[in-house]
């Protein structure tokens, strides 16, 4: 298993726990379940772990990729440049989840709002992950760029005549 191979793995842990955590930490805050907005912040500090991760693989992916034809450098740039920001944001709630358990078993008056700007937090950082991965697809999925797609079918539907 090399270092393209966990990156294109990886990727999607952000994406889909910065949405699961959120859904969960928005349960735990609609039932004022303790356990339930802990076990959001784990996932969330799992997803900046993933990002992390993702992140650091990203240059052998792109040593992989660059050299194949009709694999754009602009999108790799693209990708890599969103992708930053998309890590700073993940950190950003790994770190807010953090301090988040800290406020809760601590039975802190601030475990609330804390929740709440952890999920608004969440809602962002999945916005920005899903947009890297979009970014990410476009370098190898030509389907995802609709100038290259062509879904106008012959006068005949397709059908050859005889």
């Amino acid at each position: 298993m090399d270092q393209t191979y966990i990156h294109l793995l990886i990727t999607h842990l952000p994406i889909f726990g910065s949405i699961l955590g959120g859904l969960v930490l928005l349960h735990g805050i609609w039932t004022k379940s303790n356990q339930t907005t802990i076990a959001a912040y784990n996932v969330f500090i799992i997803s900046a772990i993933g990002a992390g991760i993702a992140y650091l693989t990203g240059e052998a992916a792109e040593e992989t990729v660059k050299n194949i034809q009709g694999v754009a450098k602009n999108r790799i740039d693209a990708h890599e440049d969103f992708a930053m920001i998309a890590l700073v944001s993940l950190i950003v709630l790994g770190i807010a989840s953090l301090i988040g358990i800290f406020l809760t078993v601590k039975k802190s008056p601030l475990t609330r709002i804390v929740s709440i700007v952890i999920l608004l937090i969440a809602l962002v950082s999945f916005g920005l992950v899903s947009r890297t991965g979009y970014l990410g697809g476009k370098i190898r999925h030509t389907e995802l760029d609709n100038s290259t797609t062509n879904t106008t079918l012959p006068a005949n539907g397709g059908k050859e005549q005889d």
